[in-house]
């Protein structure tokens, strides 16, 4: 299987700048949080910390919390409408603040909500790969974001786009190369792939996990959450490719994505339903890594 680049968007979003005013960058939009995390606890045998979104974000029933990538103690959370759009929250940990940025897909006149479920993100220097499903990964970069009429925008540059059908429902990386995995609750395709940051070939491993949600590798050790409904504590495997060994009850119901901090060695998901929602951070030595 191979992983191609589609055209970039650079002239689009170049007139989508214009048009409102030119980029400003992710520095713009780190000093302009307008909503508070806050500290909490969250059920799951393997959690070593967690935080909460406002309320209103905690209860929201349209927009769903999937994917989730750490740089240092700065954190993107990806996000979907179930009636269209995508978005990203950027977080600081420090500070306890956060925002959201609408993903958008630049056109030759302005630009419209990027549709995709956005089921897992991977943040790399300043690009962001955003999960599509069929459709591959989008790519943006945060030099992009811009500020609109309403709000700040982030524009998506191009797409990876598979070769051969994958379902593409979440990815992470491990710092030179990025992960990817299947969901699948139904006796489909449940494979995690490993390719280069720009594309290329993909190596493809047969996982097994029932209901995946997120996948990251360290050295060479792969770790996968798996979601049990919205009232069961979820679970992590983590082991070698093909002999991964289950973490029952290690992180809380809903569990999405899955990041790594090598800084840290703590790996981090999110959770999804509504007044069930928490950011996770889970010590990697008590899955015997």
């Amino acid at each position: 299987m191979y992983l191609s680049r589609t055209a970039d968007l650079e002239a689009e979003i170049d007139a989508l700048a214009a048009r409102y005013g030119e980029r400003v960058g992710l520095d713009a939009v780190l000093g302009d949080l307008d909503r508070r995390l806050r500290r909490t606890l969250a059920p799951g045998l393997a959690v070593h910390r967690a935080w909460a979104w406002d309320r209103r974000d905690r209860a929201d029933d349209r927009w769903w919390p999937q994917g989730i990538s750490v740089t240092g103690r700065r954190v993107a959370v990806s996000w979907y409408a179930k009636h269209g759009g995508a978005r990203i929250s950027f977080l600081d940990l420090d500070r306890r603040r956060y925002r959201h940025v609408p993903l958008v897909l630049p056109t030759a006149g302005d630009h419209e909500p990027l549709r995709v479920h956005a089921g897992g993100v991977a943040w790399h220097g300043t690009q962001l790969y955003v999960a599509a499903t069929r459709a591959g990964l989008w790519v943006c970069d945060t030099d992009d974001l811009l500020r609109g009429p309403d709000g700040y925008l982030l524009p998506v540059r191009y797409r990876l786009e598979a070769s051969e059908p994958f379902r593409f429902s979440f990815v992470g990386h491990d710092g030179e190369r990025l992960v990817v995995g299947e969901y699948d609750n139904t006796g489909g395709t449940r494979r995690l792939g490993h390719v280069a940051l720009d594309g290329g070939p993909m190596e493809v491993h047969e996982a097994g996990v029932r209901r995946a949600q997120g996948v990251v590798r360290v050295g060479g050790r792969w770790y996968v959450t798996a979601s049990h409904g919205p009232w069961k504590p979820g679970s992590i495997w983590s082991g070698p490719a093909g002999d991964l060994r289950e973490h029952r009850w290690a992180v809380p119901m809903g569990c999405e994505d899955l990041a790594h901090d090598p800084a840290t060695d703590l790996l981090w998901t999110v959770t999804e339903h509504p007044h069930r929602r928490w950011v996770v951070a889970v010590r990697r030595r008590r899955l015997g890594g």
